[in-house]
């Protein structure tokens, strides 16, 4: 039995596929601990199975909030004498262009923790100065001294030969503390994003280590794992259960747990990841090329443009930190159904970034929380039933709500009229986020949003993706069935991926007259480097258990113009120079056929396809009556009034079902809410079709 984990802020969510079958379970995540929750969901769903093994395949955001919190370990970096500032200079870009009091975010390294070795390697990988055993011995004892929870060593050109980086990574063995060395997290040029990248990878490693572990010995087999102590007998789900723990990367596919405790780093954006996989994954299947993913969950919002396949990118910023391992092209905004209202000092109202979390979670969840939260002012306002959440299994307190948010207006003093106003505000205020985070991966690059899809999932995402759909004039909102598991399905449903990459920095000869035969000479060569670059991740998948020969090979080369500070992607074909030309022109409006080129970067990722559940397809009956799936009716505030208005049991809308608003789908992961001016329909394979209607 494989089963899909997501750990999000507020619901930790549980999907496994059985007989073709999607079945799912939302269960409150537990931030004290982690795998407590996901220990409870696991075990709900495997009470059904029929099998005695285990296969967790989990989203996690423990390296995500580490970061963002600056809560890791106390990490020690080891770098070429002279460059001990590096990861404190930075690229001396300020990050508000005219204020002059700008506070920077601390490195994540002191200057105390900071060590220069004596060596040197050329640019070409040439050795010029070697380590001394007695600099090695002294380092040892110095790290050891200081304290140090984490070691990052990342040398001067180390990525043209890493010899010195191995040398001092043995000779810091015995202190028996977790090693990063740049030239396996990050073997590419540019000296502070991989300085950054280790740095980062190092004070991750051990927290995502012993959650990795602990997570482990939950589901570990008793009988082979007696001599760990279990803290609660409670924690095991199954007696007699064996399980293997698999982590989605940033980059969109699966890898052992004991490689993700290796490198942290690859899981910063893990649960978003897996929204993207499964959002490209239903495109594909239902025939749009071009959409924008929208997961809204509890704490935030993370939105994704798609062309064909997902982008990735090796630009990422989190925290203030520049991240260049491979990571999806998501932009995340602290949007979600737990934000927090508050008015500010100018008498604004604002909505997030802050959430509440699981705990205490919103004031409808009677678990503690005090203040307006997006869920509960859509309670307020009708969207959300009380007796209807989570299946009807969760009822939700609405007089407490009530009685909050017009204690929250007396408290601020606000011109706010009533708590239904507060509320109207609150998800006003809620989309205009959400809508910066769409217009900014579509028009700011260039992209018309009439031209895409919205496939919305997460928990919340069917409240706002009606109100989204309209504000851009995107062409339709698709909601997939299970829509507040979806991220969960696109992790269990994710490729074994291995990604490798080297700088080269070669420059591309011409390709006519003599030159002709020296770019022939010269694509024999890059094949060369890439079957080399091949073999060693084919080896490293063999090393963590995988069948590498299964493994299907995409190649691709980082490419600029010669004097250019930043490169472009495509494959390598034998016709690269003039796919890049292109790509140049589309991403800048203009190209340069005539300019020198250069190689920068050549980048392999290997993937081993893993099983995916069967599409499947549902009859039609598009004459069946809709008082079948009817819950109730209700008034529910859309705009400045009130609609008299009808709840359905999505599981109960067929193939073939259309219906105008306005009207609330309910289901047990999520609610959808199709507003006055849209119509909505439920295609073959189950999904929800919202568009505009063009009375």
């Amino acid at each position: 039995m494989r089963i899909g984990v997501d750990t999000g802020g507020t619901f930790t969510d549980c999907v496994v596929v059985e007989g073709g079958a999607v079945k799912i379970l939302k269960v409150f995540s537990t931030p004290d601990d982690a795998a407590r929750g996901i220990a409870q969901g696991v075990r709900q769903l495997a009470r059904t199975g029929k099998t005695a093994a285990l296969e967790i395949v989990h989203g996690t955001t423990i390296g995500t909030n580490s970061l963002l919190e600056r809560r890791g370990a106390k990490v020690a970096l080891v770098t070429t004498a002279g460059f001990e500032d590096l990861l404190e200079i930075g690229r001396q870009n300020r990050p508000s262009l005219y204020d002059l009091n700008v506070l920077r975010d601390p490195p994540l390294v002191t200057s105390a923790l900071r060590f220069g070795v004596n060596e040197r390697t050329a640019a070409d990988g040439k050795i010029l100065q070697k380590p001394s055993p007695a600099e090695l011995k002294r380092l040892r004892a110095q790290i050891q001294k200081s304290g140090a929870e984490s070691i990052a060593v990342c040398l001067l050109f180390s990525f043209a030969n890493p010899a010195h980086e191995m040398e001092i990574a043995r000779a810091l063995i015995g202190l028996r503390l977790p090693v990063s060395v740049s030239h396996e997290i990050l073997r590419e040029f540019r000296e502070f994003e991989r300085v950054s990248s280790t740095t980062i990878n190092a004070f991750l490693a051990p927290r995502m280590g012993a959650y990795l572990f602990n997570l482990g010995r939950v589901f570990a087999d008793r009988s082979r794992h007696s001599r760990v102590e279990k803290r609660d007998s409670r924690d095991i789900p199954l007696r007699r259960t064996s399980a293997r723990v698999y982590v989605m990367q940033s980059s969109g596919g699966i890898t052992t747990a004991e490689r993700a405790a290796r490198e942290p780093v690859r899981t910063i954006l893990s649960g978003p990841a897996g929204g993207v996989v499964a959002a490209a994954s239903l495109a594909k299947r239902i025939g749009i090329d071009r959409i924008i993913s929208f997961d809204m969950g509890g704490t935030s919002t993370d939105v994704c443009l798609i062309e064909g396949q997902p982008r990735t990118t090796n630009e990422t910023i989190l925290g203030g930190l520049p991240v260049a391992v491979p990571v999806l092209d998501v932009h995340s905004v602290g949007a979600g159904g737990g934000s927090l209202a508050r008015i500010d000092s100018g008498g604004a109202l604002r909505v997030g970034p802050g959430s509440a979390g699981a705990v205490p979670g919103p004031i409808c969840y009677g678990r503690g929380g005090t203040q307006p939260t997006v869920t509960d002012a859509h309670l307020i306002l009708g969207r959300l039933d009380p007796d209807y959440f989570l299946g009807g299994t969760f009822k939700l307190d609405a007089s407490d709500v009530e009685h909050r948010f017009a204690e929250f207006i007396r408290r601020a003093h606000s011109a706010i009229a009533n708590p239904v106003a507060l509320a109207c505000g609150i998800v006003a205020v809620t989309n205009a986020n959400m809508e910066r985070a769409l217009r900014l991966i579509s028009v700011e690059r260039g992209y018309d949003p009439r031209d895409f899809s919205l496939i919305c999932f997460g928990g919340a995402g069917g409240l706002h993706a009606a109100d989204l759909a309209r504000s851009l004039s995107l062409k339709q909102v698709v909601v997939p069935a299970n829509p507040g598991a979806f991220s969960a399905l696109g992790i269990l449903t994710s490729d074994i991926v291995k990604d490798a990459s080297h700088s080269a920095l070669l420059r591309v000869p011409e390709q006519y007259g003599k030159q002709q035969v020296m770019f022939r000479k010269f694509i024999r060569n890059l094949r060369e480097r890439f079957q080399r670059l091949e073999s060693r991740a084919h080896a490293e998948l063999q090393r963590e258990g995988f069948n590498g020969q299964r493994a299907k090979s995409d190649l691709r080369l980082d490419i600029r113009y010669l004097g250019q500070a930043y490169e472009l992607s495509v494959p390598f074909t034998s016709d690269f120079p003039a796919r890049f030309h292109r790509e140049h022109e589309k991403a800048y409006g203009y190209s340069r056929a005539g300019r020198p080129i250069e190689v920068v970067n050549l980048r392999v990722r290997l993937a081993i396809p893993t099983p995916k559940p069967r599409a499947r397809h549902h009859a039609a009956t598009p004459h069946r009556p809709l008082a079948r799936p009817l819950l109730n009716r209700k008034p529910v505030w859309f705009g400045q009034r009130l609609w008299n208005t009808p709840l359905y049991d999505r599981d109960q809308l067929a193939h073939g079902t259309t219906f105008r608003g306005p009207v609330v789908v309910i289901e047990y992961s999520s609610t959808t809410i199709v507003p006055p001016d849209f119509v909505a329909c439920v295609d073959k394979l189950g999904n929800l079709v919202l568009s505009q209607n063009a009375r």
